[in-house]
């Protein structure tokens, strides 16, 4: 069986973004969305999930997640423009 981890990006309509890693895309959205846990995708209602990208090895993913972290917010919008055009939440294309 191939582990699946997942980096990906939630948003807000201002946008606010936030990236993280995950070896289970669904939950975590859930626990973004309804603000499950405390910190700052509630504070800021962090409810769409925008991007994300699969890997099948956590140290990749981790490393990729890093990368991202680091991007300017410019970069990270473009990223998301070229994924995600619409600007969509992607929550039904993952389940």
């Amino acid at each position: 069986m191939v582990r699946h981890y997942y980096v990906y990006i939630m948003a807000n309509n201002r946008p606010t973004l936030y990236v993280g890693v995950t070896n289970h895309l669904g939950r975590r959205y859930t626990e973004h969305k309804y603000e499950f846990i405390n910190g700052f995708t509630s504070k800021y209602k962090l409810e769409k999930l925008v991007y994300f990208e699969d890997f099948t090895d956590i140290k990749e993913a981790i490393k990729r997640e890093k990368q991202l972290k680091r991007w300017n917010r410019n970069w990270k919008l473009a990223l998301i423009q070229k994924f995600n055009p619409k600007f969509e939440d992607l929550y039904d294309k993952i389940m």
